[in-house]
């Protein structure tokens, strides 16, 4: 099974993928991470990627596509996987490197995923995590990402979740509409 898990920054998309990809058997794929990864590296990608992230901009679909098809071409994802961080526009869903089963969607408020990213930056110090990257990062994902769940929702495969709840709940809402289709 493919499952790709989607929404705005501060959604929780990594925190369920994890627990979605333990609870399945399935591999986690977060292309952030990738990226977070990538960054720390003094290579000629790393130093794109930084470049990228520290201006709170995203890495090119071409870019992503090939760090995608490099990820899912491993053998560990053949059996299926959890993906966290893409598609993030048309381009990239008309690209997909494969079909995708199932697509959770988190939704949660602007203001909530605000406040959750800003005690985030506080706990990890993470860069990306400033009031004006955040702004920036939302705004990109209104114009670009929500025609991508409009996308999954006409093909039947979307499952909006209340984003809202405690971690727990929200887990047990995906499991629930999962249920049978292991």
């Amino acid at each position: 099974m493919n499952i790709v898990i989607m929404g705005s920054p501060g959604s929780g998309k990594s925190t369920q993928a994890e627990l979605l990809a333990e609870e399945l058997g399935l591999q986690r794929l977060s292309t952030g991470g990738v990226c977070r990864q990538l960054r720390r590296e003094d290579s000629e990608l790393g130093r794109r990627v930084r470049a990228v992230y520290d201006k709170g901009e995203l890495v090119s679909d071409q870019e992503m596509l090939q760090l995608l098809n490099w990820a899912l071409a491993k053998p560990a994802y053949q059996g299926g996987f959890i993906l966290d961080g893409y598609p993030r526009n048309l381009w990239q869903v008309e690209n997909a490197p494969r079909a995708f089963d199932r697509v959770i969607y988190l939704a949660v408020s602007d203001e909530e995923g605000l406040k959750r990213l800003l005690g985030r930056a506080e706990k990890a110090g993470r860069a990306d995590d400033t009031p004006e990257v955040i702004a920036d990062r939302l705004e990109i994902y209104h114009g670009e990402t929500e025609p991508v769940l409009d996308y999954y929702r006409r093909q039947g495969i979307l499952e909006e979740v209340d984003g809202e709840r405690s971690v727990a709940d929200i887990f047990e809402d995906i499991l629930s509409r999962l249920e049978g289709q292991k």
